[in-house]
């Protein structure tokens, strides 16, 4: 068994792949009750090393408990990039699990064609045979950027969320700034108040009034996704099923007049963006906070997907191949949804590899 990704789905995969019996490939390599953990990470922390400097354990939106192992509490000025890799390397070292890193996985092959099959696994590091795979790569690796008329003119600065490290480096500057997502909405507020920001999106950002209540809300917004990747149909951003929360970053956003929305402009000129209604706006940069999709390019040899781009599923299994899980995908991108997800592919696997043993 090889689990792909060493974030909060891999790591869940791996404490319930223990818990079930499974042995550490790297102290029993070719044993059939065996997994090991490929992380193409240089340490723990999954994507959350590589947040922005300024995303704080008080401003992200909950850190879900890893399974069998309680948060200690933690200061919420605490640097979420630091305080969370710290979480789950402390998780690593008290589960011990079996994980090499860094190994980057370039593509899942079939060995033959027979359904019980082995899949080869291959990486910069080697090649893994395994009778099953559990995906968990997340999304950071694979950034959105839409392509517009002019984008290579621009003589400004284009980077991406995954590139913004601090607001420091936007400091009087002129910022336009793309996306309707969560990630956009802090950013927003952080940046302009060093900088002056003007925010564009596709569609007119919708604000939702009261709280959200995961007990009810949070529940149809799953059962939404669900449908969706069951009919085998490409998931939008988080937000296109929840909207957004008057959070209180989209509040001081608000109050300091920086909560202004702009429909998208229609092209990038060298010296700015030209609005939908033909007037330039000079910026100094253009920040795509435009989200991310799922990094399954490595997949891409399996022949997972259907005619539009989605990949039918069947709780975390692939409907095309039962050998292959997803987790930390569509419905379960939530660190809880991670967690449980985890532990779904686990066992349903272990009932499809071995059904004689599976007791729960």
């Amino acid at each position: 068994m090889v689990v792909i990704g060493a974030g909060q789905a891999g790591l869940s995969a791996g404490y319930h792949l223990n818990r079930r019996g499974f042995a550490s490939a790297l102290a029993e390599p070719g044993a059939d009750r065996s997994f090991v953990i490929l992380d193409a990470e240089d340490r723990p922390g999954g994507a959350w090393l590589h947040r922005w400097e300024s995303l704080t354990m008080a401003t992200v939106n909950g850190i879900f408990d890893l399974p069998g192992f309680r948060q200690t509490p933690v200061d919420p000025a605490a640097p979420a990039r630091q305080a969370v890799p710290a979480y789950f390397a402390a998780f690593e070292q008290q589960m011990r699990l079996p994980i090499l890193r860094p190994v980057t996985v370039t593509s899942a092959t079939r060995a033959d064609d027979e359904p019980d099959g082995e899949l080869l696994i291959d990486s910069d590091s080697g090649t893994w045979a395994a009778r099953a795979v559990i995906n968990a790569t997340g999304t950071w690796t694979n950034p959105t950027v839409p392509a517009y008329p002019g984008q290579e003119s621009f003589a400004g600065r284009q980077l991406h969320t995954k590139d913004y490290t601090s607001l420091d480096e936007f400091t009087g500057q002129r910022v336009a700034l793309v996306g309707g997502g969560i990630s956009a909405v802090q950013q927003l507020e952080e940046i302009s108040q060093v900088a002056e920001v003007f925010w564009y999106t596709r569609r007119e950002p919708i604000f939702r009034d009261g709280g959200f209540a995961p007990e009810v809300e949070g529940r149809d917004v799953i059962s939404k996704v669900t449908a969706d990747v069951e009919a085998g149909n490409l998931t939008g951003s988080v937000v296109s099923y929840t909207h957004l929360s008057w959070t209180p970053y989209a509040l001081a956003a608000k109050k300091r007049g920086a909560l202004v929305r702009r429909p998208m402009f229609t092209q990038i000129e060298p010296e700015g963006v030209r609005n939908a209604d033909g007037t330039l706006t000079p910026v100094d940069t253009i920040l795509w906070a435009t989200g991310f999709r799922a990094a399954l390019g490595h997949l891409d040899p399996l022949t997972l997907r259907n005619e539009r781009g989605g990949i039918e599923m069947r709780g975390t299994q692939v409907a095309a191949d039962p050998r292959v899980h997803l987790i930390g995908f569509g419905p379960s991108q939530s660190t809880v949804g991670a967690n449980r997800a985890g532990r779904d592919a686990v066992r349903s696997l272990t009932k499809h590899l071995h059904p004689a043993i599976v007791s729960s």
